[in-house]
């Protein structure tokens, strides 16, 4: 799978880590930064690696910040991208199976190294289960 995982610096130690992790498991990752916990505007990195995902170029995307909550409202801005914001299995799993999520938004100061290596590998091998509902999600995208 080709995945886009772009951070601000409060993300960026996570971000690295899951990139390891990322290509450890065979995937492809475009990196879309940031490259230091030099302090940055996240939407400047954030953005195109949801409009990555919107246009294709990427199957999926992960974006990392100090909370996620910026980010995730960054890449929801994004036509066709549904961002869910992750803190456990429980909403990993349902963002996936639920609500068809193509990115996920991750807090570094949120949740430990663990749980969040944990969460991308959920948001990866979950499948979406389909639903009627999600179609009217699309509508309104």
């Amino acid at each position: 799978m080709k995945i886009a995982i772009g951070s601000d610096h409060a993300g960026f130690a996570y971000k690295e880590k899951v990139k390891a992790l990322l290509l450890s498991l065979g995937h492809e990752v475009k990196d879309f930064g940031t490259d230091s916990e030099q302090p940055v505007p996240y939407p400047e990195y954030i953005r195109p690696t949801a409009q990555a995902v919107a246009s294709g170029e990427c199957e999926r995307g992960i974006v990392l910040g100090g909370s996620g909550n910026g980010e995730a409202m960054v890449a929801n801005k994004v036509k066709g991208v549904r961002c869910a914001y992750v803190w456990n299995s429980q909403t990993a799993e349902l963002g996936r199976k639920h609500n068809d999520a193509n990115v996920i938004s991750i807090g570094q100061r949120m949740v430990s190294e663990y749980i969040a290596l944990e969460l991308v590998q959920i948001f990866l091998n979950t499948p979406f289960e389909g639903g009627r509902h999600i179609e009217r999600i699309r509508e309104i995208e």
